[in-house]
């Protein structure tokens, strides 16, 4: 993949309704990746010290949100430690929505980014 860097901010760089934040804590699900629309993946953050950061920040700048289709498509795992979390870091998002964008299947996809560790797995392997 190609990337370009830059010090200018996502939002003197796109038009807002260009932007769609991503965010575990957004009410709306990410169907699809549209190729008209920027994704902001939202920085690394500690789950349990920053809960909501992301969606604060995306609301205020008037910014969609959209999370990952976790939920649709996984099965919270049974841990001895009862963890589940959508949190995921950058490269793990990244890993995702690469996925899905080549094989456009969430399984697929979801199954390329979220390490069991966070304690989702897909319905097939729940039993494994």
């Amino acid at each position: 993949f190609k990337m370009d860097t830059t010090p200018e901010s996502y939002l003197d760089l796109f038009p807002l309704d260009a932007i769609v934040y991503l965010t575990p804590d957004s009410e709306n699900v990410l169907e699809d990746i549209d190729p008209d629309k920027v994704y902001v993946l939202g920085g690394l953050v500690d789950e349990s010290i920053h809960k909501q950061l992301t969606l604060r920040r995306a609301r205020e700048q008037s910014l969609r949100t959209a999370r990952l289709p976790i939920r649709e498509f996984m099965v919270k795992a049974p841990n001895a430690r009862n963890y589940h979390s959508e949190t995921l870091a950058i490269n793990q998002v990244f890993d995702v929505l690469s996925t899905y964008y080549e094989t456009r299947s969430w399984p697929a996809a979801l199954r390329a980014g979220v390490s069991s560790g966070k304690g989702y797995v897909l319905p097939d392997t729940a039993e494994q």
